[in-house]
C-alpha cells in the first residue's frame, strides 16, 4: 500500500456539513427564498424585480434556445480564452528570463486591466468586424495579460537554493525549467486560468452587447431588457452562469489531474 493511500486511509471521514458545496449551495436556496419573499410582500412591478418562479418559467420553457445561444457566445469566450491565454503562456516564458523585459510590460498589463470593456469593444468592431472575432479579441486581450503576470510570478517563485542544487548536479537550463521551474509554477497558472474563465464569458457578453447576430447571449439580453422582458433577460444570464461554472470546473478537473499533489496536499 502506498503512503498517499494509507494517508488517505488514516485521515477522518466528512461529515456532510464539512463538504465544500454544502455552504454555497445554502446560500444559494437561502437568497432565492429571500428574494421570492421580497417579491411576494413589497409587489414590486415584474420588469423591475421579476421573482424566482417567473424566471425558472422562463427558462424553462425556452431552454433549448437559450442553450444554444449561450453555446454561440461560450465558442467566441473558449476562442478568446484559448488564445489569450496561449499567447500569455508563450509571453511568460520569454519575459521571465528577462527581469528588464518583466519591468517594461508590468506597466502595459496594469494599463490594460485598467481600460472597460465598453471602451475596447467599439474599437475592435471596427478592426474585426461585428462578428465572432471581434469579441474573441477582447476576450484575448482580457486573458492575455493576467496570464502572462500570474505566470512569470510562477517561473520565477522556484526557490534559489533549488536552483542551485539543479546546477550543482549539471542540470542544463531546459531541465530547470521543465523539472523545477513549470512544476512551481502550475499553481499561478490554474488559478489564472480559473479567473480567466469568468473573465472570457463575461467579455463575450459584454462586448455582444455593441452589435452581433441574435442568436447570441449579449444580444438577446440586451433586447430582452430593451422591451422590458426582464424574466427572459434574468433567464438568459442564468444560462451565462451555468456555461461560466461549467467552464470553471472543467479547469478545476484539468488541475486536479496534472496537478495531483497539490490537491492532496490542500486537504491536509
Amino acid at each position: 500500500m502506498s503512503a498517499l493511500a494509507a494517508n488517505e486511509m488514516a485521515a477522518p471521514r466528512r461529515s456532510f456539513w464539512d463538504r465544500p458545496w454544502v455552504a454555497p449551495l445554502f446560500v444559494f436556496v437561502a437568497v432565492l427564498a429571500v428574494w421570492e419573499l421580497i417579491v411576494l410582500l413589497l409587489r414590486p412591478p415584474t420588469f423591475l424585480l421579476p421573482p424566482p418562479t417567473l424566471i425558472w418559467q422562463s427558462l424553462s420553457s425556452q431552454f433549448g434556445a437559450l442553450m444554444s445561444y449561450g453555446f454561440n457566445t461560450f465558442q467566441e469566450a473558449v476562442g478568446g480564452f484559448l488564445i489569450g491565454c496561449g499567447l500569455g503562456l508563450l509571453a511568460a516564458m520569454v519575459v521571465a528570463r528577462s527581469r528588464w523585459l518583466a519591468d517594461l510590460l508590468l506597466p502595459f498589463a496594469i494599463a490594460s486591466n485598467s481600460v472597460p470593456i465598453v471602451a475596447m469593444a467599439p474599437i475592435a468592431i471596427v478592426w474585426f468586424g461585428i462578428g465572432p472575432w471581434s469579441k474573441v479579441a477582447i476576450v484575448a486581450v482580457m486573458c492575455f495579460f493576467p496570464t502572462m503576470v500570474s505566470t512569470v510570478r510562477g517561473l520565477t517563485s522556484a526557490a534559489p537554493d533549488a536552483v542551485a542544487l539543479m546546477h550543482s548536479y549539471a542540470a542544463s537550463d531546459w531541465q530547470i525549467f521543465t523539472k523545477l521551474r513549470v512544476p512551481s509554477a502550475l499553481p499561478f497558472v490554474f488559478n489564472a486560468l480559473k479567473i480567466c474563465t469568468s473573465v472570457s464569458m463575461i467579455g463575450a457578453i459584454v462586448a455582444e452587447f455593441f452589435g452581433g447576430a441574435v442568436n447570441y447571449l449579449g444580444i438577446y439580453i440586451k433586447t430582452q431588457a430593451g422591451i422590458l422582458k426582464t424574466p427572459d433577460a434574468w433567464a438568459a444570464i442564468v444560462v451565462a452562469c451555468l456555461y461560466g461554472l461549467a467552464f470553471y470546473f472543467a479547469i478545476v478537473l484539468l488541475e486536479r489531474w496534472l496537478m495531483p499533489w497539490h490537491r492532496h496536499r490542500d486537504q491536509r
